[in-house]
């Protein structure tokens, strides 16, 4: 997976910068260095986002990916204890 080059704050700027006039063309390619297609997906998940929304967008995702990870542990511990169960009692299987 590749590493991700712009922070969220760097993303919501260069949308503002966007916003108050620079010419989109410009700005993307010679200042940034992002693709017109880049530009717009942002444009599409984060315009319209201030600086305290980003952060609170950021602890909201990682607050999200911490029970993930929890029901993703205990769903493979699940998983092998069955295994190990159904290898000691082979005729039951629940």
């Amino acid at each position: 997976m590749k590493k991700k080059r712009f922070s969220v704050e760097q993303i919501v700027a260069v949308l503002k910068q966007a916003e108050l006039g620079l010419s989109v063309a410009d700005l993307i390619r010679h200042q940034v260095g992002i693709s017109e297609q880049t530009f717009y997906r942002w444009k599409k998940q984060y315009g319209g986002l201030q600086s305290d929304q980003v952060r609170e967008l950021k602890q909201v995702l990682e607050e999200n990916t911490r029970p993930k990870k929890l029901v993703a542990e205990l769903s493979l511990d699940k998983a092998v204890l069955r295994d190990v169960l159904s290898k000691k009692f082979p005729g039951q299987r629940s």
